[in-house]
């Protein structure tokens, strides 16, 4: 129900959204020139288009001029070049409104995408990515219509209306009084009587759809039914579903039928009420049967422009509500980012970390607070591992850490300095992360290591994957480094696509690596091979390493224990065995068990 409330919310936007929409008149702007001339090519088909009715009546009076075959030859003629104009003019139209129409949307999707890679973190959390792309996809091609079509034909629409009526004046001013009374207004009934229509087909297909949702959860789950013998219940239920749509769609046959009925009586009825006065007039010597063939015309014109004119209305209104949300998105503010293709920092770090009384919570969940003043201090090239059970902030640590999201209170220092003084693109440049769902993207194993720094060379991406312990898998394959990994590396193992993470963070030369469970999911045989690699990462450089597998940290310089978002135990790995209280010994005994 919230999505139908939403869609309606967006068919009907206030002037303040209009407002908004009309904002991105600014991608339109460059091409402004182009603009004007596809308008102006409007304007000529428009007029073309109204200049019909009146030469076809001039044609109509021919046989009572003396010069009777010149007279219709001339006006032939002169329709036939009318055509080509229109033609011609309708042709430029489109290509122009196209042109301006593509370019506008293509350097609104930069626009949009740019402003995605920009967001932090904390925008991220609370969204779907299907949400966020049908931002990018959807709602930009429904502006592709508008822009295209729908503003080009509710511009034409509005000269016809505006353009015929002034010419009925000038045919008849006591004609086009008459029409005006009552065209106009069978026409919006039938509008609304269709749109009506339209509403009632809708709620039959929604019925439909939940007639078939019965049968699809029925045999999703046919082992249930048989089970608690509900076969009877099932029946009952899906008969009587189906027998309300029939009734709802015989009742939509009622409507329709009316609507038929109403369209035969009102439209043509309107149309024999305009001839009928019309020919009294002709009677009476005001017009001749020419004009009254043109005021007929003119007024067939009139009506269907005022009946396509709701659609029309209706889909820019669509648009401009598909809108909001996109504009909504082009308010949130951004992370200091500086975006460019150079991928190696300016300036090494030392990698020193310093955490001093850090309070966290996410952006979702501002009442649960993950880390509860966290003090703790990483020198220059040391390894700590951070252990506790799941929930306990070691994750949340490393995503501060990443300048992710920002603390709540306290401060985060690396190399003596707050992260938030650091241009952000610049600052990680200096970190690497090895995670324990490795994301590779789905192009080849070259790629997927140049990742870790765009401009490498061949030879350097060889060279990474060698001292990843990655190089004798990857030339086994018979494309090599052009090997295809598939979407998220499926065509390669889980310890593959670990190896390649780590050549991938190699290439990078971090100074600051973290480590988030690397080896959990692997076998005993992969996890030997990964381990070697990530002792050699780990090696000269600052390294956090997360573990659930506690037997995995016996190597690093000190353990850190957190527990419910606080750090409880700090030292050697072979310090906290030997407590007899300790938190890490517990840990590690409960898992020996």
């Amino acid at each position: 129900m919230g999505q139908n409330r939403k869609g309606s919310e967006r068919i009907r936007p206030d002037w303040k959204s209009l407002k908004r929409g009309l904002s991105l008149y600014r991608y339109i702007r460059p091409y402004r020139g182009t603009f004007a001339l596809g308008m102006l090519f409007l304007f000529m088909s428009s007029a073309a288009s109204l200049a019909f009715p009146k030469f076809l009546g001039e044609l109509v009076n021919a046989p009572s001029s003396e010069n009777f075959l010149d007279k219709v030859q001339e006006i032939a003629l002169l329709l036939f070049g009318l055509l080509l104009f229109q033609a011609f003019s309708s042709y430029f139209r489109v290509v122009l409104f196209v042109r301006v129409a593509e370019k506008a949307l293509a350097a609104l999707r930069q626009a949009t995408y740019d402003k995605l890679l920009r967001l932090p973190m904390a925008f991220y959390g609370g969204r779907r990515v299907g949400e966020l792309n049908s931002r990018i996809s959807s709602d930009i091609t429904q502006l592709q219509e508008t822009f295209t079509i729908t503003l080009a034909e509710f511009i034409r629409q509005l000269i016809i209306i505006v353009g015929g009526i002034t010419l009925l004046m000038y045919t008849s001013v006591q004609l086009t009084l008459f029409m005006l009374a009552i065209l106009p207004v069978i026409v919006i009934a039938a509008v609304l009587f269709g749109r009506f229509i339209r509403k009632y087909s809708k709620r039959v297909q929604a019925e439909v759809a939940d007639s078939n949702t019965i049968v699809e959860e029925t045999l999703q789950g046919m082992a249930t039914v048989k089970a608690f013998a509900n076969e009877h219940y099932e029946w009952t239920r899906y008969r009587e579903k189906t027998n309300e749509v029939a009734r709802t769609a015989i009742k939509g046959g009622h409507y329709r039928a009316a609507f038929s009925s109403f369209i035969i009586l009102g439209l043509f009825g309107a149309v024999v009420a305009v001839i009928w006065k019309g020919s009294l007039l002709i009677g009476q010597g005001a017009i001749n049967s020419g004009e009254l063939f043109s005021f007929v015309l003119y007024s067939s014109f009139i009506g269907g422009s005022i009946g396509g004119m709701a659609d029309v209305y209706a889909k820019i209104q669509k648009a401009i509500g598909s809108t909001e949300e996109l504009l909504d998105l082009f308010e949130e503010e951004e992370e200091s980012l500086r975006i460019e293709f150079n991928d190696r920092p300016e300036r090494p770090l030392e990698g020193a970390l310093r955490f001093e009384g850090v309070h966290f919570s996410y952006p979702g969940r501002k009442e649960m607070e993950v880390l509860k003043g966290i003090d703790l201090h990483v020198e220059a090239g040391e390894t700590v591992a951070l252990v506790g059970s799941s929930g306990s902030g070691k994750t949340t640590l490393t995503n501060l850490l990443l300048g992710f999201y920002p603390v709540n209170s306290g401060r985060i220092l690396v190399d003596e300095k707050e992260i938030g003084r650091y241009d952000l693109s610049e600052y990680r440049k200096h970190l690497a992360i090895v995670p324990q769902d490795v994301l590779l993207f789905g192009g080849t194993i070259a790629e997927n290591i140049r990742y870790g720094r765009t401009d490498a060379s061949l030879e350097e991406v060889k060279a990474a994957a060698e001292k990843a312990f990655a190089l004798g898998f990857i030339e086994e394959f018979p494309d090599g480094f052009d090997t295809v990994v598939g979407e998220r590396g499926v065509q390669l193992s889980g310890g593959q696509r670990q190896r390649v993470a780590i050549a991938r963070a190699f290439l990078k030369d971090p100074s600051i690596l973290i480590l988030d469970e690397a080896t959990s999911a692997l076998d005993s045989h992969s996890e030997a091979e990964v381990q070697k690699a990530l002792e050699e990462l780990m090696s000269g450089r600052t390294s956090l390493t997360i573990a659930h597998r506690l037997s995995t940290v016996r190597h690093a310089d000190r353990i850190i224990v957190l527990e419910e978002g606080l750090l409880v135990e700090s030292g050697p790995p072979d310090e906290l065995v030997q407590r007899p209280s300790g938190r890490f010994r517990a840990l590690l005994e409960m898992q020996q068990r």
